[in-house]
Parts: C-alpha cells; structure tokens; sequence
C-alpha cells in the first residue's frame, strides 16, 4: 500500500469518528464503554489465567 493510501485511509478514518462524535454524542459514549468493558473483561482473564499457572 503507497503512503498517500494509507494517509487518506487514516484521514478518512478520524473524519468518520469525529463526525460520529459530534453527531450522536451519546451514541458514541456508549460504544466506547461498551468496548472499554470488552478491554476490563479481557484484561481480568488474562489475570485469572495468569495466577492459576501459579497456584
């Protein structure tokens, strides 16, 4: 992929987002939460898995 490519495919990314942000404020709240809870819940299996490896 050339460089001008992936430039305007990240351009165009963050004009997607912002547009959604500005938009539907609340919306986009909840999607991040949502994806943050993903992360937490991720984050807490590896844990649990971790510590029973050393138990």
């Amino acid at each position: 992929m050339s460089p001008n490519a992936k430039k305007a495919l990240i351009i165009g990314a963050v004009v997607i987002v912002l547009f959604f942000l500005i938009t539907k404020p609340h919306e986009s709240a909840d999607s991040v939460q949502t994806a943050l809870g993903w992360l937490r819940d991720g984050a807490e299996a590896l844990v649990t898995f971790v510590k029973a490896l050393f138990e």
